[in-house]
């Protein structure tokens, strides 16, 4: 019994010595879950850590792979090794040197759920004789949740549109394809009175946001403005809002007749007392 536990205890100290790597010393964040519309694109947010402050930027190697199996893989810096399904759709965004693993993947199909998981190694090079140090993040793997109809943008106006003031209108819509914005447009408007905004809303998840400001005029009451979302594939979507502008009052029915009749009171005034001027001179 005791030779036993000696040699379990072998075993494992063996395991551990020939191991390079060790749970604790690589660490990685990578979103769990994101949208992916049909046909457009998704960009994966990941970062990893190592226990080493810095690392070979030349031995680095990261690779993307389903968690049934390393050979099962959507991305790698050899793509005769990637899953025909994937080869060329995968591109890998990020730095690996700075500890950025982003990934971009495109032409998303409605079976692209994933989950997807991110490898790192530390591979040997001809000048390196060290061990190959690696380790696949399986507990920080993303998963898509498919979509076959793109958002739909959000229009939000202010309360009142007063005829000849200035009139804000943003249009908004949110995505998960940064390296490819969907671009928004107006059904009116020109470059000058448009301005747009680009934001991370949360870890993997983008808004894009259109300003429209325009002078609303008499003519403007009760016609619609239409915002429209074109994602990366083409997929497009619309949403709009109808233009109600308050007149500003108009008080020329009043005062141009009163201006007539003063000038007219004036000049007749003026012109009888200058024939009477006249007569009695």
């Amino acid at each position: 019994m005791e030779n036993k536990r000696k040699m379990m205890m072998f075993c494992l100290l063996l395991a551990a010595i020939s191991s390079p790597v060790f749970t604790g010393e690589w660490k990685a964040s990578v979103a769990k879950n994101l949208d992916a519309l049909v046909t457009s694109c998704v960009v994966i947010p990941c970062s990893f850590t190592h226990a080493k402050d810095e690392l070979p930027h030349s031995r680095l190697r990261g690779i993307w792979h389903l968690p049934a199996g390393l050979d099962q893989r959507i991305y790698n810096e050899d793509k005769t090794t990637v899953l025909e399904n994937y080869r060329g759709r995968t591109k890998l965004l990020g730095n690996l040197g700075q500890g950025n693993c982003t990934l971009e993947m495109i032409e998303i199909k409605d079976h692209d759920n994933g989950p997807f998981c991110f490898r790192i190694e530390l591979v040997e090079t001809g000048t390196e004789t060290s061990k190959i140090d690696k380790f696949s993040f399986v507990d920080s793997c993303v998963n898509f949740k498919i979509i076959t109809e793109p958002p739909k943008p959000t229009l939000i106006p202010p309360k009142k549109a007063i005829q000849g003031h200035p009139y804000t209108i943003t249009c908004s819509v949110i995505h998960t394809c940064p390296s490819h914005m969907p671009e928004l447009t107006w059904s009116r408007g020109t470059a000058e009175e448009i301005l747009e905004v680009h934001r991370e809303i949360y870890q993997g998840t983008w808004e894009a946001q259109s300003n429209l400001t325009f002078i609303t005029e008499e003519k403007d009451d009760h016609t619609d403005i239409t915002c429209t979302a074109e994602f990366f594939g083409g997929r497009t979507s619309t949403e709009k809002l109808t233009l109600y502008v308050k007149r500003t009052e108009n008080h020329n029915h009043i005062i141009i007749p009163v201006v007539v009749g003063i000038s007219t009171t004036v000049i007749f005034g003026g012109l009888c007392f200058f024939i009477l001027w006249k007569k009695y001179k």
